[in-house]
């Protein structure tokens, strides 16, 4: 799978300075369709989730190791130079490395911005956030619950127009915020396949929302004066997040979303 071995490939050389080439060169297909994948899901190109990963990375060193110096942590993160990895960190962080570090950080992530949708394009999540920062959350939350949520049949509506299935999609993913808690979190995992991290390790809680979800199949989308069915398979899965590494998260919930379509 492609976007796991790229993943895989980003967390195991954060430490080198590889371009978007020699990272596709190595996944086995062009920079172009790893762009347009990055794109695609995650609404950034490869360079700039590259970049947050290992600003994020930078800041767990500095909090865990405060004897290190910028420079080795710098060079820990893939930058040969103090002045590009200060650039990079305070494009991220909006502080400089050397005043982020004196500061005491109750979190180590970007501040989450509310979503906005122009024109055609949507976001993937009622916050708008990259993949990397999920995976952190993840193992925070290792006990708790996913809804993993995909659409019914959106050959046929896609057939109807492509834009309908936009609709489609963008209507799925603001069911899914709909029936979520204030601590949830929604985002995408393929074309029209859906997770919710929950906030929660009750596994009644995660039922609910699932037939908060189920229970909206009845409901049609309006497109050009047409009424569309629209329907989702939902159901929740609880992975053992300690046990498991970075490439085989998103096959867990891919495996968990084939198992509630059975």
């Amino acid at each position: 799978m492609l976007l796991a071995d790229s993943l895989k490939m980003i967390e195991d050389t954060l430490g080198e300075n590889l371009s978007t080439e020699d990272i596709a060169s190595r996944c086995a297909c062009s920079k172009s369709t790893l762009e347009k994948l990055f794109r695609y899901v995650y609404n950034r190109s490869v360079h700039e989730y590259v970049v947050l990963r290992r600003m994020m990375r930078a800041a767990r060193l500095m909090e865990t190791y405060p004897e290190m110096n910028l420079l080795e942590i710098a060079m820990e993160c893939g930058y040969s130079s103090n002045e590009a990895f200060t650039r990079a960190f305070k494009g991220v962080w909006q502080v400089n490395p050397s005043a982020f570090r004196k500061e005491n950080h109750a979190e180590l992530f970007p501040r989450f911005t509310p979503p906005t949708i122009q024109g055609d394009e949507y976001i993937m999540s009622r916050m708008k956030f990259d993949i990397s920062e999920l995976y952190d959350l993840f193992c925070e939350r290792k006990n708790c619950y996913f809804v993993v949520c995909d659409i019914k049949s959106l050959i046929p509506i896609n057939e109807i127009s492509r834009k309908a299935g936009d609709l489609a999609i963008l209507t799925a993913m603001q069911r899914m915020t709909d029936a979520a808690g204030p601590s949830d979190l929604v985002f995408r995992i393929g074309g029209d396949e859906f997770c919710m991290l929950t906030a929660s390790e009750d596994v009644s809680y995660a039922d609910g929302i699932v037939k908060a979800i189920l229970d909206r199949n009845n409901e049609c989308i309006s497109f050009e004066g047409r009424d569309i069915p629209l329907m989702l398979y939902a159901g929740t899965v609880k992975l053992d997040l300690a046990h498991m590494k970075y490439d085989a998260l998103f096959t867990g919930l891919h495996n968990a979303l084939r198992d509630v379509k059975k």
